[in-house]
Formats: C-alpha cells, structure tokens, sequence
C-alpha cells in the first residue's frame, strides 16, 4: 500500500479548486510514489472553510491559516492565496519543516522572493511554485525540441499573454488593482509571470530588457466610491537574452475576446515552432531544412507519444485540459517530497521570474534598458 501524504491547502478560490481536483485525481492518473489526502483547508473564515470542505471533501477545515500550518497530521502545505500573503506562510511552513508548494508570483516583490528561495534551501525543504501552462504536453515538446537543437540556435522570441478579464469598464476594482493587496505589477504581476517563465524555460536567462506599462481604465469602483487603479493593465518588453537571442512580450488584462492568449513564436537558424494556449493541444513546427515545395508549419496533434499525455487518456487529438496541468504539477510536487530532489520549478525559479518583472517596473520607471 502506497504512503499517504496528507495535504493542507490556504485558499478556495479558483487555484484552490484546482488543486483540490488534483489531489484527488492524482494517484489515478500517475503511479505517485505517494497517495496524497486531502486533510485540511482554510480560507478566511471558520465557517466558510467548513462549507467547501463539506462541498470539496477535505476532512477537516479551519479559518486560521497558522492553525494549519502547525497541525501535526498536515504533512505539506499547498498555499493558493493572493500574493500579499505568500510570505509569512512559506516562513511559517519552513518553521514547521513542511514541505511548501506556492501558486505564482511567488513574492510580492523579487526581495520577498528571494527570502523565500533561500529559506526553503537552508531548510533543505521540498518546495514548488505554480507555474501550470508550461506543463502541457505541448509545451514539454516544445522544451524538447529546442533543447535538442532541431530548430538550431534559437534567435528570436515573440510572446504573449493576454486575456480580457477587465476589458470591461463597470467591473469593480478589487486585491488585482490595488498595490496594497496586489502588487505593484498588474497586468505584468498576474499574467506576464507565466509567459516570463515560458521564455526562460524555452530560452533561457535574460540578459537585459526594456519596458513599457500603461494603465487603461483609471478608475474603478470600489465599496465606498471610485478609487484608482495603482497597477498597469498592459505592456510590452523587449528582450535580450543571455544566448544572444532577441524577443518581444506582450501582456494585458484588457484585450478584449482573448480568454486564454498565452502564445509564444521561437524562432531558430534551421526552423521554427509555434504554440497557443487557446489551442493548448497542438504545438505547430517549421522544418527549413526540407524541400521548398514542402516547407510549411506542421501541426503536430498531441497524443500518447508526447509527454505526460497517456495518463489522462489514449486518443491522439482527443485533448488535455487545465485541470489536467495542475495534476502534472501535483505528480511533480509529490515526486520532489518523496526523493528530497529538487523538481522545476522550485522557488529559486520563482525568484528568477520575480527578478525579471522586478527589472520591468524600473524599467518602466527610469525610461530605460536595464541589465539582470
């Protein structure tokens, strides 16, 4: 009989659900060295905790995050709460010598994330932050084939990620807009993080970058009136990265009919790859090496053969899902726990997203290049 590992989890918001449906699905899907439990949640309230526990099946519930942390029957902790929080969680886990996974952006700044890094690493604790979309089979193929050389030497990135979820003016400002319980970065807080991570998964360090933030809709309305937007709704970076290739990022939270607008195009010295989320289980090649009655980009349908894809289903083109990313990372964090490895991404890969974005808002700032 498989070990069990009993999991606590702070949130029960979007992520939080994620998660639990991960926990519960992932010695299913996998052959995990462990069977995770789902033994404890908290959220903010005692008897909110208890009604999506009662609703999610976890088996005991609480209102106090601490109370949690320093519970002897949770064995690790899953933190899935706005990034203001993050900190004296992750100090709190490594206090109690729990294993820690943190949904992204791990700090609230790159100082906060780094604190964090290297508590985890003198604790020699297990550790993991949420970064799902680079999982999907797609983008693991990706990472293949740039790292084998297939496409050569990469020399230009173009990416993005953008959705629309305050393209419309009457949705009220909330913890995203406001730096006091946000973070500074909006836009490039929330969303640019993912396909910041993308590019130094596929790419590799950046070397320098300038950028360029700009808030859309000023106001919004708050409980007790209209109150300002503190943070940027879109940008764009130029990069350099540390390979000698060059790349240009986009970010919104306004771009009005993109749900989902997390796109990257690498471009090599002897083809290409394309690849969007919205379209999450096709990844599209460029071979320039073939005849040039033949050349065009290849869409290559994910199936058994690509990784991570048989433990959900055997069709090829019959699909992953989002869901299905966070039972990947759910596998991953479990395998880390259970050989003491480190597994990508650990929050020493968190603070290297932080650090980028950090470089972003002086950027931004100073009206300049700025070197990492």
């Amino acid at each position: 009989m498989k070990h069990e590992l009993r999991i606590g989890l702070i949130g029960a918001g979007y992520m939080g659900k994620a998660h639990t449906l991960a926990f519960q699905s992932v010695a299913a899907a996998f052959d995990t060295p462990m069977r995770p439990v789902c033994e404890m949640i908290a959220t903010s309230t005692a008897a909110g905790a208890a009604e999506v526990a009662a609703r999610w099946g976890w088996a005991r519930s609480t209102g106090d995050w601490k109370q949690l942390v320093e519970d002897p029957r949770v064995d690790a902790v899953v933190i899935a709460t706005p990034p203001r929080t993050h900190l004296p969680m992750v100090l709190a886990c490594v206090a109690a010598g729990k294993p820690v996974f943190c949904e992204k952006p791990l700090g609230a700044t790159a100082e906060e994330s780094l604190v964090m890094a290297e508590a985890v690493e003198i604790a020699r604790l297990p550790n993991m932050v949420g970064f799902n979309y680079i999982r999907t089979p797609a983008s693991q193929l990706a990472r293949q084939i740039v790292a084998s050389g297939e496409i050569g030497d990469v020399i230009q990135v173009t990416a993005e990620h953008v959705e629309d979820y305050l393209h419309d003016p009457s949705l009220p400002a909330s913890w995203r807009t406001r730096i006091a319980t946000g973070t500074e970065a909006g836009a490039l807080g929330d969303v640019a993080t993912h396909i910041v991570n993308a590019c130094l998964r596929l790419v590799g360090p950046v070397e320098s970058l300038v950028a360029d933030l700009a808030i859309v809709q000023p106001m919004r309305e708050g409980p007790d009136g209209p109150e300002a937007v503190e943070n940027d709704d879109q940008g764009q970076m130029l990069l350099r990265f540390a390979n000698g290739a060059s790349g240009s990022l986009s970010f919104s939270r306004m771009a009005a009919g993109r749900k989902m607008g997390y796109t990257y195009r690498i471009t090599g010295t002897r083809g290409a790859i394309h690849f969007d989320q919205e379209d999450q289980n096709a990844l599209w090649l460029y071979d320039a090496s073939r005849d040039p009655a033949r050349r065009g980009f290849q869409r290559l349908l994910m199936g058994p053969a690509h990784p991570d894809y048989l433990a959900f289903n055997q069709g090829v083109g019959h699909g992953t899902g989002y869901n299905e990313q966070i039972t990947i990372e759910a596998r991953d964090f479990l395998q880390a726990i259970a050989t003491g490895d480190a597994v990508w991404p650990t929050f020493r890969d968190g603070f290297e997203v932080d650090r980028v974005i950090a470089a972003a808002l002086v950027s931004h700032r100073e009206r300049r290049w700025v070197s990492l």
